[in-house]
């Protein structure tokens, strides 16, 4: 089954789980256009229940058990959608800074998707810090592209 995308920000916001977008469905709803068809989320350590629980209706099945999720770092949500779900206190980027959910979480920026529906997301300069948790050429493009409007806004 495929997710209806408002229903699933609305279950999300709806969840008081501490849940930040990230990756390149961040990007798209900033309006960078890029292509991608999964959906990545960084979410607060302790709210990996609150948050599989709201999407459980949307069946949305987790890979692992929240304390599995927590020691090793993340999982997936899936069923014909696929959700990557970060959960660490903190990231390091590839130059080894390491990047904390709750200083992330307290300079996020919300954006309204429809009547009821935020998202939360990183800031810009805090969206660019997770691109850089990988190596990956599309994460360097991406970056690019995020710099790219951060200029655009600083106009």
């Amino acid at each position: 089954m495929l997710v209806d995308e408002l229903e699933l920000f609305r279950a999300i916001a709806h969840s008081e789980a501490r849940a930040l977008l990230i990756g390149r469905q961040a990007l798209i709803a900033l309006g960078i256009p890029v292509l991608t068809s999964d959906y990545d989320f960084w979410i607060h350590i302790d709210d990996a229940e609150a948050f599989n629980q709201a999407l459980e209706p949307l069946d949305l099945v987790p890979s692992r058990s929240p304390e599995e999720a927590r020691r090793i770092g993340r999982y997936v949500l899936e069923n014909d959608e696929h959700i990557d779900v970060l959960v660490a206190r903190s990231m390091p980027t590839i130059d080894g800074t390491r990047v904390a959910f709750d200083d992330v979480w307290e300079r996020r920026q919300e954006l309204e998707l429809a009547t009821d529906v935020p998202v939360a997301l990183p800031s810009l300069d805090d969206l660019i810090a997770t691109k850089r948790f990988a190596a990956r050429p599309k994460d360097a493009e991406d970056v690019r592209l995020l710099e790219v409007l951060r200029s655009k806004l600083k106009r």
